[in-house]
């Protein structure tokens, strides 16, 4: 089924390992979740040897275990989930994992923008029904939210600080009341949540000051901070998990050599070192430099070594990869990048040899030519 999806959801994507944990799972269930707290912790997180299971349950999501626990903490009480981080950190993947482990439904999603409006989380009106019919409960079209509500699962809303202020206000009713009115209608005019109803939000927190959260929205939500992965190991198992999925995705057989690897998760640390010690914006990339962004840049040198390339890939490859996804702007990110190849990967190549000579005259080429 997942070969029929450009990207399946995690409910498909990992159904029969779902199915397995639900067949063993004998622990208590808050509502109507499919898996007990435990084995939504153990779905997300991955088995260890200790757990005594018959068969290995994949790790999916790579960070500290008690964000994972508090998350799921919170979706068994009556609270809303607000996951807050920087771009990249993994926030979107995490609600998507939880909502498919405690309901098999992760794609119950509002997403916040400048143009998200009140129907996008309660109701719409199919018009050409309301014109024959009129104004019913079958003419209306519930929105993923008012979804959720009747089913008792989770529903999902991304990037909530970017939506309006108006669009928030009617999220603390939903939050707070369970229930959303429809005063179109004379009978039939209330939908209740279901028991095991809860919203995970996300937000950004480099959008501090779009639309900032209310005070009283903020006391609807636990909140989750997921911090910028910045230990090398736990990074790098994060981008190997993903690049691994992306070559089966695209049936692809190519080997990222590990030293490669290695140049990309040092190009990154050094880039974000530069960018604490920037004493002005001007003087850093605009990208965040986030994990999510060193996978887009192996994506991008994987394709690229496949259908241009040898089907090897290369250090220059990598390079032009990494220079081409961080340029966004013109002529301030070629600057710094230009100054970092020279004062950085040049006296590295120098010093440590092997691919940083390759990985130097590929960036130096992607540089020149974008300038």
């Amino acid at each position: 089924m997942t070969d029929d999806m450009l990207r399946a959801p995690a409910e498909v994507k990992y159904a029969d390992e779902l199915d397995w944990l639900e067949s063993i799972d004998d622990g208590p269930k808050p509502f109507s979740w499919r898996l007990s707290p435990k084995m939504v912790r153990l779905f997300i997180l991955g088995s260890e040897r200790a757990d005594g299971l018959d068969r290995e349950v994949s790790q999916k999501w790579f960070g500290d275990r008690s964000f994972v626990e508090r998350s799921i903490v919170t979706l068994a009480s009556d609270r809303g989930l607000l996951l807050i981080g920087d771009p990249g950190t993994g926030k979107s993947w995490l609600a998507e994992l939880l909502a498919a482990a405690i309901s098999r439904n992760s794609t119950l999603v509002v997403q916040g923008t400048a143009g998200t409006t009140e129907d996008h989380i309660k109701y719409s009106w199919n018009v050409s029904m309301v014109i024959a019919k009129g104004q019913s409960r079958a003419s209306m079209i519930p929105s993923p939210i008012m979804t959720a509500m009747e089913r008792g699962v989770i529903g999902r809303f991304e990037e909530l600080t970017r939506s309006t202020s108006d669009v928030q206000d009617a999220l603390i009713s939903i939050l707070s009341e369970k229930y959303v009115s429809i005063p179109e209608l004379d009978d039939d005019n209330i939908v209740f949540a279901q028991p095991g109803f809860s919203i995970i939000a996300t937000a950004n927190s480099r959008d501090r000051g779009v639309n900032d959260l209310s005070s009283a929205l903020k006391r609807r939500f636990n909140f989750v901070r997921i911090p910028v992965v910045t230990n090398k190991r736990s990074e790098a198992e994060i981008v190997r998990f993903r690049t691994t999925e992306l070559l089966r995705r695209h049936q692809i057989e190519l080997d990222v050599p590990p030293n490669l690897l290695d140049i990309l998760l040092q190009s990154f640390a050094d880039l974000r070192t530069a960018a604490a010690s920037a004493t002005s914006d001007d003087e850093k990339l605009e990208s965040a430099l986030s994990t999510a962004e060193q996978i887009g840049v192996l994506e991008d040198a994987i394709l690229h070594s496949t259908f241009f390339g040898d089907r090897t890939l290369r250090a220059q490859t990598l390079a032009g990869s990494l220079v081409g996804s961080l340029a966004r702007r013109s002529p301030e990110d070629l600057a710094i990048l230009n100054k970092y190849w020279h004062g950085v990967v040049e006296p590295r190549s120098k010093q440590d040899g092997g691919d940083w000579p390759a990985f130097l005259e590929g960036g130096r080429e992607a540089i020149a030519t974008l300038s």
